[in-house]
Protein backbone atom coordinates (compact mmCIF):
# COMPACT_ATOMS: atom_id res chain seq x y z
CA UNK A 1 0.00 0.00 0.00
CA UNK A 2 1.12 2.81 -0.96
CA UNK A 3 0.10 5.85 1.22
CA UNK A 4 0.00 10.20 0.66
CA UNK A 5 -0.28 12.76 3.21
CA UNK A 6 -2.24 15.54 1.11
CA UNK A 7 -1.96 18.90 3.34
CA UNK A 8 -5.12 20.82 3.10
CA UNK A 9 -6.05 24.37 3.89
CA UNK A 10 -8.36 23.28 6.70
CA UNK A 11 -7.73 23.31 10.56
CA UNK A 12 -4.98 20.79 11.55
CA UNK A 13 -3.46 19.90 14.71
CA UNK A 14 -0.67 18.04 15.45
CA UNK A 15 -1.58 14.67 17.95
CA UNK A 16 -0.01 11.33 18.45
CA UNK A 17 -2.39 9.60 16.55
CA UNK A 18 -2.16 11.99 13.47
CA UNK A 19 1.37 11.44 13.89
CA UNK A 20 1.19 7.04 13.74
CA UNK A 21 -1.29 8.09 11.13
CA UNK A 22 1.28 10.18 8.91
CA UNK A 23 4.60 8.19 9.26
CA UNK A 24 6.25 7.08 6.16
CA UNK A 25 3.50 8.39 4.04
CA UNK A 26 4.79 10.51 0.83
CA UNK A 27 3.38 14.12 1.17
CA UNK A 28 2.21 16.75 -1.20
CA UNK A 29 0.89 20.15 0.16
CA UNK A 30 -2.13 21.98 -1.43
CA UNK A 31 -1.18 25.85 -1.79
CA UNK A 32 -1.71 27.11 1.92
CA UNK A 33 -1.57 23.45 3.42
CA UNK A 34 2.54 24.40 3.35
CA UNK A 35 1.60 25.40 6.32
CA UNK A 36 0.92 22.61 7.79
CA UNK A 37 4.14 20.74 6.98
CA UNK A 38 6.07 23.28 9.23
CA UNK A 39 4.26 22.86 12.02
CA UNK A 40 4.38 18.90 11.08
CA UNK A 41 8.05 18.84 10.30
CA UNK A 42 7.73 17.20 7.67
CA UNK A 43 9.05 18.30 3.68
CA UNK A 44 6.65 17.58 0.49
CA UNK A 45 8.01 15.99 -2.51
CA UNK A 46 5.40 18.65 -4.11
CA UNK A 47 3.87 21.91 -3.92
CA UNK A 48 -0.04 22.32 -6.37
CA UNK A 49 -1.78 25.27 -6.65
CA UNK A 50 -2.37 28.78 -7.99
CA UNK A 51 -0.25 29.84 -4.97
CA UNK A 52 -2.85 32.49 -4.07
CA UNK A 53 -2.60 32.04 -0.52
CA UNK A 54 1.29 31.28 0.16
CA UNK A 55 2.11 31.14 4.32
CA UNK A 56 4.32 33.88 5.00
CA UNK A 57 8.01 33.90 6.33
CA UNK A 58 8.42 29.82 4.89
CA UNK A 59 11.41 28.77 6.22
CA UNK A 60 14.02 28.00 3.13
CA UNK A 61 13.40 24.25 3.42
CA UNK A 62 9.67 24.67 2.51
CA UNK A 63 9.84 27.63 0.07
CA UNK A 64 12.28 25.82 -2.51
CA UNK A 65 9.91 22.70 -2.45
CA UNK A 66 9.29 21.75 -6.18
CA UNK A 67 6.32 23.72 -7.75
CA UNK A 68 3.38 22.37 -10.16
CA UNK A 69 1.73 26.03 -10.54
CA UNK A 70 -1.58 26.20 -12.02
CA UNK A 71 -4.13 29.41 -13.08
CA UNK A 72 -6.05 30.84 -10.35
CA UNK A 73 -9.28 30.54 -12.70
CA UNK A 74 -9.11 26.86 -12.94
CA UNK A 75 -11.97 23.80 -13.17
CA UNK A 76 -10.85 22.28 -10.05
CA UNK A 77 -9.17 23.21 -6.01
CA UNK A 78 -6.36 22.52 -5.12
CA UNK A 79 -7.03 20.30 -3.11
CA UNK A 80 -8.10 17.92 -5.94
CA UNK A 81 -5.14 18.71 -8.09
CA UNK A 82 -3.03 17.41 -5.18
CA UNK A 83 -5.03 14.53 -4.49
CA UNK A 84 -5.06 13.99 -8.61
CA UNK A 85 -1.15 14.17 -8.41
CA UNK A 86 -0.74 11.20 -5.65
CA UNK A 87 -3.39 8.89 -7.61
CA UNK A 88 -0.84 9.67 -10.49
CA UNK A 89 2.06 8.73 -8.18
CA UNK A 90 0.72 5.42 -7.24
CA UNK A 91 -1.21 6.23 -4.18
CA UNK A 92 -3.46 3.44 -2.85
CA UNK A 93 -4.39 5.31 0.56
CA UNK A 94 -5.22 9.52 1.36
CA UNK A 95 -4.64 10.74 4.73
CA UNK A 96 -6.23 14.30 3.43
CA UNK A 97 -4.93 16.32 6.70
CA UNK A 98 -6.61 19.52 6.70
CA UNK A 99 -9.75 18.64 5.25
CA UNK A 100 -12.17 20.18 7.87
CA UNK A 101 -13.07 23.54 9.12
CA UNK A 102 -11.03 26.93 7.15
CA UNK A 103 -12.02 29.77 5.54
CA UNK A 104 -14.84 27.57 2.87
CA UNK A 105 -17.18 25.88 4.07
CA UNK A 106 -17.43 25.14 0.18
CA UNK A 107 -14.10 23.19 0.62
CA UNK A 108 -14.77 21.31 3.58
CA UNK A 109 -17.98 20.03 2.52
CA UNK A 110 -15.92 19.27 -1.21
CA UNK A 111 -13.38 16.93 0.67
CA UNK A 112 -15.94 14.65 2.55
CA UNK A 113 -17.91 14.01 -0.77
CA UNK A 114 -14.84 13.91 -2.82
CA UNK A 115 -13.20 11.54 0.33
CA UNK A 116 -16.66 9.59 0.07
CA UNK A 117 -16.21 9.29 -4.40
CA UNK A 118 -12.51 7.88 -3.83
CA UNK A 119 -13.23 5.47 -1.51
CA UNK A 120 -16.12 3.85 -3.47
CA UNK A 121 -13.60 3.61 -6.42
CA UNK A 122 -10.79 1.63 -4.31
CA UNK A 123 -8.74 4.13 -2.69
CA UNK A 124 -8.61 4.43 1.45
CA UNK A 125 -9.30 7.28 2.73
CA UNK A 126 -8.74 9.06 5.55
CA UNK A 127 -10.05 13.03 6.51
CA UNK A 128 -8.41 14.62 9.32
CA UNK A 129 -8.31 17.44 11.63
CA UNK A 130 -5.94 15.92 14.43
CA UNK A 131 -8.67 16.33 16.78
CA UNK A 132 -11.89 14.76 14.39
CA UNK A 133 -11.60 12.31 11.51
CA UNK A 134 -13.91 10.83 8.93
CA UNK A 135 -13.82 7.63 7.11
CA UNK A 136 -16.00 6.67 3.86
CA UNK A 137 -18.27 3.70 5.44
CA UNK A 138 -18.74 1.51 2.28
CA UNK A 139 -21.73 -0.97 1.59
CA UNK A 140 -20.59 -4.21 4.26
CA UNK A 141 -19.30 -3.92 7.56
CA UNK A 142 -16.27 -2.36 9.41
CA UNK A 143 -14.85 -2.13 12.80
CA UNK A 144 -13.37 0.95 13.84
CA UNK A 145 -10.55 1.15 16.57
CA UNK A 146 -12.01 4.40 18.68
CA UNK A 147 -12.15 4.44 22.69
CA UNK A 148 -15.33 4.18 24.46
CA UNK A 149 -16.62 7.81 24.61
CA UNK A 150 -15.70 8.51 21.34
CA UNK A 151 -18.45 11.06 20.01
CA UNK A 152 -19.35 10.11 16.47
CA UNK A 153 -21.93 10.87 14.03
CA UNK A 154 -23.15 8.96 10.56
CA UNK A 155 -23.26 11.30 7.94
CA UNK A 156 -25.97 10.65 4.93
CA UNK A 157 -25.02 11.46 1.70
CA UNK A 158 -27.99 9.63 0.32
CA UNK A 159 -31.06 7.72 2.01
CA UNK A 160 -29.11 4.91 3.97
CA UNK A 161 -30.61 0.95 4.31
CA UNK A 162 -30.23 -1.81 6.32
CA UNK A 163 -27.97 0.69 8.97
CA UNK A 164 -26.76 -1.11 12.01
CA UNK A 165 -24.24 0.40 14.66
CA UNK A 166 -23.07 -2.09 17.27
CA UNK A 167 -20.49 -0.89 20.43
CA UNK A 168 -22.43 2.36 20.77
CA UNK A 169 -24.35 4.05 23.53
CA UNK A 170 -27.46 3.94 21.23
CA UNK A 171 -27.31 1.05 18.79
CA UNK A 172 -28.85 0.94 15.30
CA UNK A 173 -30.27 -2.55 14.21
CA UNK A 174 -31.00 -2.38 10.28
CA UNK A 175 -32.90 0.76 10.21
CA UNK A 176 -33.87 3.09 7.44
CA UNK A 177 -32.08 6.57 7.39
CA UNK A 178 -33.84 9.65 5.43
CA UNK A 179 -31.62 11.41 3.86
CA UNK A 180 -31.38 15.29 5.73
CA UNK A 181 -32.23 13.43 9.53
CA UNK A 182 -30.20 13.81 12.20
CA UNK A 183 -31.14 9.94 13.89
CA UNK A 184 -27.53 9.01 13.53
CA UNK A 185 -26.03 12.37 14.65
CA UNK A 186 -24.07 12.52 18.14
CA UNK A 187 -23.63 8.81 19.74
CA UNK A 188 -20.99 7.34 21.70
CA UNK A 189 -18.13 4.42 21.72
CA UNK A 190 -19.21 2.21 23.82
CA UNK A 191 -17.04 -1.19 23.36
CA UNK A 192 -15.95 -2.32 20.00
CA UNK A 193 -17.49 0.06 17.11
CA UNK A 194 -19.11 -1.85 14.29
CA UNK A 195 -20.88 -0.46 11.12
CA UNK A 196 -22.73 -1.92 8.97
CA UNK A 197 -24.65 -0.90 5.96
CA UNK A 198 -26.72 -2.38 2.80
CA UNK A 199 -27.70 0.61 0.59
CA UNK A 200 -26.59 4.09 0.39
CA UNK A 201 -23.35 6.67 0.87
CA UNK A 202 -22.79 7.33 4.04
CA UNK A 203 -19.31 8.62 6.20
CA UNK A 204 -18.31 8.37 9.69
CA UNK A 205 -17.13 11.50 11.55
CA UNK A 206 -15.38 10.43 14.75
CA UNK A 207 -14.03 13.06 17.55
CA UNK A 208 -11.04 11.07 18.52
CA UNK A 209 -9.05 13.77 20.62
CA UNK A 210 -11.45 16.05 21.73
CA UNK A 211 -10.58 19.77 21.92
CA UNK A 212 -10.67 21.74 25.43
CA UNK A 213 -14.01 23.86 25.96
CA UNK A 214 -13.45 27.09 24.59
Amino acid sequence: MSTFTILLGGELIRTPRLERQIEGSRVIAADAGIGHARMLGLIPELWVGDFDSVPANLPDGLASVPRKTFPAEKDKTDGELAIAEALERGATSLVLAGAFGGKRADHAFLHLALGLRLAEAGTTVLLTSGAQEGVPILLGKARFDYADGTLFSVLGFSDLAGLTVSGAKWPLDNVGVAFGSSLTISNEVKGRLEIALERGRALLLAHPYPLPES
